[in-house]
């Protein structure tokens, strides 16, 4: 097993580094919610924000949320392994010349982010970006059945694993879909792994006081590679369907929940009953659409999951709407 030396940082190097928060979590656990909270803050502060947004697919349905903010999407790959260069390229580019006085980072929901901050302490980085603190979103309704053999695989359980261990602090969503013994289980579960002192919020919506998700904790970093091998989540797959017709949205919900291995799906749609395209958000089973307007006039589903078969989608699909 190859082994590296342990690199310990602190912070001090350079006081005009750029400071960087991460948010993590697994599909549908509600990490653009916290990043809108965050964004919001820091503007109502006075700052400029930087947003880096990764999805596994060629489009993101979310960057009209944040439209008058800096914006990169990364697609088509998961920044912590397939496409760390553009991250990479994309960091270096705030600091030449877009600017930004803080910097959110929202991978996707199967990224590990201990490799995302490895890239942010990379000797090339590591005296331009302060990285903060790394916030974890756990999804306190699905949790339990994530951990279930028999609800899960062995890859997800891995997966959530990783992202909560390399988290500072942990936001335990969606606890208004649980009962409190439930909870508890969650919370129980999430204590065994992580490190001492690491702090775990409950919450709704994501809806933590900002100074919790401000808060610097990363005083101390460490760095290390033992074996150089990274988890891969090859068979956590993005499908996407575009110039979709008007649809019901209990129907489309209903066609949601019986797609094998759907975990999450979200996009552009156009609802019977209302004249103007929409945003669809599909997390815990259910189907919600966006309040306002969306900016765009084409069609597209985007359908997050774990061996998605494509010919079955296409042919129910086909079944159910055209």
């Amino acid at each position: 097993m190859r082994k590296l030396d342990i690199l310990t940082y602190r912070g001090g190097l350079n006081m005009k580094r750029i400071p960087v928060y991460t948010i993590s979590g697994f599909l549908g656990s509600g990490k653009t919610t916290v990043l809108g909270k965050m964004v919001n803050e820091f503007k109502k502060r006075g700052e400029q924000v930087g947003i880096i947004l990764n999805e596994l697919g060629d489009e993101n349905v979310e960057k009209h949320l944040f439209e008058d903010q800096t914006v990169h999407e990364l697609l088509n790959g998961c920044i912590c392994c397939t496409i760390q260069d553009d991250l990479i390229t994309t960091l270096k580019g705030f600091l030449e010349g877009e600017g930004a006085d803080v910097l959110l980072i929202e991978g996707t929901g199967v990224a590990n982010p201990l490799e995302i901050k490895d890239i942010l302490l990379s000797p090339e980085l590591i005296e331009e970006f302060e990285l903060m603190s790394m916030i974890g979103i756990v999804d306190a309704s699905h949790y339990l059945d994530y951990q279930s053999m028999f609800a899960s695989s062995k890859e997800i359980r891995s997966l959530l694993k990783e992202q909560i261990i390399s988290s500072d602090f942990i936001i335990l969503n969606k606890i208004d879909m649980v009962n409190e013994k439930e909870q508890e289980k969650v919370r129980q579960k999430i204590e065994k792994v992580i490190s001492p002192g690491v702090e775990i919020l409950a919450a709704s919506y994501g809806d933590v006081p900002f100074v919790k998700l401000a808060e610097q904790r990363q005083s101390l970093v460490t760095l290390t590679d033992t074996d150089g091998q990274h988890h891969h989540h090859h068979s956590i797959a993005t499908l996407k369907i575009a110039g979709l017709p008007a649809v019901r949205l209990k129907k489309l919900e209903t066609w949601l929940k019986g797609i094998n291995g759907l975990i999450r799906a979200k996009g552009y749609l156009y609802i019977e009953g209302k004249s103007e395209l929409r945003e669809m958000q599909f997390a815990s089973k259910k189907a919600v659409l966006s309040d306002s307007k969306v900016d765009t006039e084409k069609t597209v589903l985007i359908l997050i999951g774990q061996n998605l078969n494509a010919e079955e989608i296409k042919t129910t699909f086909n079944q159910s709407f055209l």
